[in-house]
């Protein structure tokens, strides 16, 4: 048998690092790969937690690269031969009080946690082996930004029949909108954070339900989750949660047991199913 693996993207500090320390923390029966885009900074969240007691292993990942993603995906192979759990966790927002211009906003952020989050699963969702787990971090605010949308495109986001290609389109939509200044008479939201996680929870959705359809019967278990709002770098030092508590969902999601029918293709929340 090979050895279990773990993989946390977007990992050297906040909720990624967080994710880490409770998976090894959990006892987690395997290697836990933290992934970070720059390597001085992966090297040295690696070190302090060994300085806790928690071994990992840290592996380069530029999310937005396909290429870096693909080296992921051959050094996973090569050592482990498959993954046990992926926890898409990289992702940016910018600040309320941002000076970039709304398109800026809407075609960086778009790259890192809608298309990020796409590249790394297309790397490595076809290593997954059976029972394996996959979390993708989304937020709260996704729910909130699709009650902004018009109805149209409410209707097109809750459609359980929607593909990947057509979520993809929506998303260049947005991008493409905000980029005329017309995001909003287009029925879009006023958050760039926000839509570019409409696009993860719904990428969940149709991945979980493709995995459904092709891996029947290998139990695995595809969801997105919302850590809730958390003191970091990026969500600011007055969110009511730690990176701990904020990383307690994600890590019940990668840890549902051999065998659990559920949760699958949900936005998770405190461990709770949320209706979208």
């Amino acid at each position: 048998m090979s050895k279990a693996v773990a993989v946390v993207t977007g990992a050297n500090k906040g909720i990624g690092l967080a994710i880490v320390r409770g998976l090894c923390r959990a006892g987690f029966p395997g290697d836990v790969v933290l992934t970070a885009r720059n390597e001085k900074l992966g090297h040295e969240a690696v070190d302090m937690l060994r300085e806790e007691g928690l071994e990992t292993v840290f592996h380069q990942l530029d999310v937005c690269d396909q290429t870096s993603a693909e080296r992921l995906r051959d050094f996973l192979q090569n050592t482990y031969g498959g993954l046990d759990v992926l926890v898409n966790n990289a992702g940016i927002a910018y600040k309320n009080d941002a000076v970039e211009p709304f398109s800026e906003q809407a075609e960086v952020t778009m790259r890192t946690n809608f298309w990020g989050t796409l590249k790394v699963s297309r790397a490595l969702l076809p290593l997954l082996r059976p029972c394996a787990r996959v979390v993708n971090v989304s937020s709260f605010v996704s729910k909130r930004a699709l009650g902004q949308c018009s109805p149209q495109l409410q209707a097109k986001f809750r459609d359980a029949e929607l593909s990947e290609e057509e979520l993809c389109s929506l998303m260049e939509e947005f991008v493409k909108a905000a980029q005329r200044g017309k995001h909003k008479e287009e029925g879009w939201p006023t958050t760039a954070y926000g839509t570019t996680k409409i696009g993860v929870t719904v990428l969940s959705r149709i991945q979980a339900r493709v995995l459904s359809q092709t891996r029947a019967g290998d139990g695995i278990l595809l969801n997105a989750c919302c850590p809730g709002w958390v003191r970091t770098d990026m969500a600011g030092p007055k969110a009511p949660k730690s990176p701990e508590e904020g990383a307690e969902t994600p890590v019940y999601l990668a840890l549902l047991p051999r065998g659990a029918a559920g949760p699958h293709g949900q936005l998770v929340w405190d461990k709770e199913v949320q209706e979208w």
